[in-house]
């Protein structure tokens, strides 16, 4: 895939290497997220890197005994516990790539054995399914499986094109898919006796109720999403707001109780308790986060599990009952002297409002100022646990973190209004943040900064060669630099899923070559850092290394970080710790901060 780029300047960091000085602030500390309770609440199954790399852990609901369930090298990115409670399946990504692995294994650790994702296969959106422990999944977006666990036997629910399975019914004569590409995503309810399609509404998310006839879903086909209830009688909206987007929900099995994750405007995180048969509700508190995510039951209904986060407080599971209230289960405390961002709103060159996080410096300003820009680009900035914008404003380096066209959060038109030719707006989105800071005599113009991952990276080169002349230092963390060749060499899935949001590789291919910075690669003359993980088969390094190529070519000062054993997220410990140091060290030489 590779061996056509030469490699030019590339630093390796090894995994393991971590001698890091990020200041006053704390670096790189270990957090814990995926929470699954058992089906009693008593105990909680969860992620944790506290041993340098994510792997499973059980504790019992209200101690301090952990115990690690081994599942091998192989990096766990979520685990879920069966209802029955003698299985935990484990979602792991060999390599850290995109590709996923199902594993099972017993709670105690025993029984491990794989049961999906197999060769070049990925198995994702896993789900146990009510009182039958069946693990519903599926595999390369177009096949829907049930996998038994007694005896590994798979029966095949569904097959379509970019589906991926909700739920199925306990007759097993219905399921619940979600079908379509990226920014076209909706619900249907297929007859599996007939294999006849019935639509239920534009969405992600839907379950069953209880007596298989019930659906509950999220549904987008609004401005903002909202919690809904289909059945006989209709649809009936659950739970709406005309500010905040219903993020996401669970379901208690008895069908009794919702708990409903809001996404306040802006990006902070509420989570209500909803009585289905009364309509009664109630605000969890307290709340231990600003941003909470995952939220789970366990199978009996007495415990919510979630996972909550912070500016200096990094992902830690929680729980709530009425037993216990809300109680850590595995969670850090805030760090002290962590700064709380505020949120900054502001209009767009053509008048959309657009808004974003600043951390800001102790003093007055203008300060030296670097942009970060979110992947996705259907994802959203929000106010959780980022050490590395912590360490840049210890040492004098505000960082603002905002949400151009394109990101969630903001409803509908908003998420999908840089699709296609409205990329060209995105970009001028940039430029529209740096007018805003440098207006408000938040940052100084000469010493600005640009970076982000992922689609981030791809926005911090679109604009690196756009406005040659506007940054001082960038970053570009496994963004795409050519349309083309991701298309090319991505996953087969990434690729068909991406088609509706960035264009077709075929039929707009003048507008992605025009989109793509590396035709304007000329253009680009600002110090740039390249990093990248070897085993990324999401945005495959092949984008990388077309960039450090050309930089080298025209000698255009530059580095390049390249992780093995890694993939499109730094997974490990170590590697994130070596990401930070040196991309501190990279914007702190380049943007001559007030204080180092």
């Amino acid at each position: 895939m590779t061996g056509q780029f030469n490699r030019v300047d590339v630093t390796v960091l090894p995994m393991g290497w971590t001698n890091i000085d990020a200041g006053t602030f704390p670096s790189e500390v270990s957090g814990s997220w995926s929470p699954a309770l058992s089906p009693d609440g008593r105990h909680a199954a969860y992620v944790s890197d506290r041993s340098g790399r994510p792997q499973v852990w059980v504790q019992p609901v209200g101690s301090d005994l952990t115990f690690l369930v081994d599942t091998g090298e192989a990096p766990v990115a979520t685990v879920q516990w069966s209802t029955g409670g003698g299985w935990l399946a484990c979602h792991v990504a060999p390599g850290g790539a995109p590709r996923h692995e199902v594993w099972l294994v017993r709670p105690d650790g025993s029984e491990l054995h794989q049961v999906a994702g197999f060769g070049a296969d990925t198995a994702d959106n896993m789900r146990w399914l009510p009182g039958r422990s069946l693990l519903a999944l599926t595999e390369n977006l177009t096949t829907a499986l049930l996998i038994d666990p007694s005896d590994g036997s798979r029966s095949i629910v569904a097959r379509g094109e970019l589906i991926s399975l909700c739920d199925v019914s306990p007759a097993r004569d219905r399921a619940l898919l979600r079908v379509g590409p990226r920014g076209d995503r909706h619900i249907v309810v297929r007859d599996l006796l007939t294999g006849v399609d019935e639509f239920v509404t534009a969405g992600e998310q839907a379950v069953f109720g209880p007596d298989g006839e019930t659906v509950y879903a999220r549904s987008e086909s609004g401005e903002l999403p909202v919690l809904i209830r289909v059945a006989k009688g209709g649809v009936e909206v659950l739970a709406a707001s005309e500010t905040d987007e219903v993020e996401s929900f669970t379901i208690t099995a008895d069908g009794r109780t919702a708990a409903v994750l809001w996404n306040l405007r802006g990006g902070l995180s509420s989570v209500a308790l909803l009585d289905l048969d009364s309509g009664a509700r109630r605000t969890l508190t307290p709340q231990p986060g600003s941003v909470i995510s995952g939220p789970a039951w366990s199978f009996d209904g007495s415990t919510l599990s979630f996972t909550a986060e912070g500016p200096g407080q990094p992902h830690g599971v929680w729980v709530s009952s009425a037993a216990i209230g809300v109680a850590p289960v595995s969670a850090e405390p805030p760090a002290p002297g962590a700064v709380t961002p505020t949120l900054e709103t502001f209009p767009a060159h053509d008048g959309l409002t657009l808004t974003g996080w600043l951390f800001r410096p102790v003093g007055e300003g203008p300060f030296p100022t670097v942009l970060w820009f979110h992947g996705g680009p259907e994802a959203q900035e929000r106010p959780g646990h980022g050490p590395l914008f912590q360490s840049l404003v210890d040492r004098g380096i505000a960082v603002f973190a905002p949400n151009v066209r394109g990101s969630s959060g903001f409803g509908r038109t908003f998420v999908n209004a840089d699709n296609l030719a409205l990329r060209y707006a995105a970009i001028q989105d940039v430029q529209s943040c740096v007018h805003h800071l440098t207006s408000s005599d938040i940052a100084d113009i000469s010493r600005l900064g640009i970076m982000g991952r992922s689609y981030g990276g791809y926005l911090t080169l679109a604009a690196l060669t756009t406005f040659p002349d506007m940054f001082a230092v960038g970053i570009d963390v496994c963004g795409m630099s050519n349309f083309a060749t991701f298309y090319e060499h991505t996953e087969p899935w990434i690729a068909a899923a991406a088609v509706s949001k960035y264009g077709d590789p075929v039929t707009d291919e003048a507008l992605l070559a025009d989109l793509s910075p590396i035709t304007r690669i000329d253009r680009l003359r600002t110090p740039l850092m390249v990093v990248h993980g070897e085993n990324d088969s999401n945005v495959p390094v092949i984008e990388a290394e077309q960039v450090v190529r050309a930089l080298a070519e025209r000698g255009i000062p530059h580095r390049y970080l390249l992780f093995p054993g890694e993939g499109h997220e730094l997974l490990h410990r170590s590697s994130r710790a070596d990401y930070m140091r040196e991309t501190v060290d990279w914007l702190t030489t380049h943007l001559q901060p007030l204080t180092a």
